[in-house]
């Protein structure tokens, strides 16, 4: 028997007259991995952030791990196992990949107000961040500065502060946006060995790389779900090639 982790109910989120994300309701089971797809100014990004929290949904409910967080705060998301990146690097460039991760982790610890903290990972701190380091292939890297590596590094960097909270459902926004083919190859195949226990939803336009990636498909239009199926069934329905190619003149 399946398990729902999130379930959207009829959750807007409106700025004003403009209605970003218009009642959408729809549900992800634990372990899926479902896509997010449209064109430009669908709201996809916007639905992400009445998930995570950023923005509270105007109507409508978030419901995660069976608790209605429609309310809740994102730290407090993050605190149940909510984790997200998101389309542009959120980065300590000054300071080293192991510094970030160190910083990622006194974030989820209540020593994070402590004047007397040490500096130093301890023996959990240290396995946590090995382990997300090695899965994102930066095992390497650890003394690097971040402004030193390169941008898709930067984004496996990011990937890696989300895995080392131990997420059960992880949000990626776009996380293959501005790389290079060789890039996008490693990030892919980063996403793809993770544990199938963790719930991914990810937005992303390259429709090659989310059809094999993930289990089911969620198209989004004008703030709306136009179609929501398995990549199968997405790869050739007209109503997606319409909104992402246009109608022809003559129809």
């Amino acid at each position: 028997m399946t398990e729902t982790i999130l379930t959207l109910d009829k959750v807007a989120v409106a700025f004003g007259a403009l209605r970003a994300v218009d009642g959408v309701s729809t549900s992800v089971t634990r372990g899926e991995r479902r896509a997010l797809i449209g064109p430009n100014g669908a709201g996809k990004t916007t639905l992400f952030n009445a998930i995570t929290g950023m923005y509270p949904p105007t109507e409508g409910r978030v419901v995660f791990e069976g608790e209605d967080v429609t309310r809740m705060p994102p730290e407090k998301r993050a605190a149940r196992g909510m984790a997200r990146t998101f389309q542009i690097t959120n980065l300590f460039n000054q300071l080293t990949v192991e510094e970030n991760m160190l910083l990622a982790l006194r974030g989820l610890s209540p020593r994070k107000f402590s004047l007397f903290g040490k500096r130093d990972f301890d023996a959990d701190e240290r396995e946590r961040a090995d382990r997300a380091l090695d899965r994102v292939r930066l095992g390497g890297r650890r003394d690097t500065e971040v402004r030193e590596l390169s941008y898709g590094e930067q984004r496996q960097l990011e990937l890696a502060l989300s895995l080392v909270m131990k997420p059960t459902l992880l949000l990626l926004d776009e996380p293959a946006a501005g790389l290079s083919p060789t890039e996008r190859s490693i990030v892919v195949e980063i996403i793809r060995d993770l544990p199938r226990d963790l719930t991914l939803v990810l937005i992303e336009h390259d429709m090659d790389l989310v059809l094999g990636l993930v289990d089911n498909v969620t198209c989004l239009h004008e703030g709306r779900i136009l179609v929501e199926a398995p990549p199968a069934a997405i790869a050739g329905n007209k109503a997606v090639q319409e909104v992402y190619l246009g109608k022809p003149r003559h129809a």
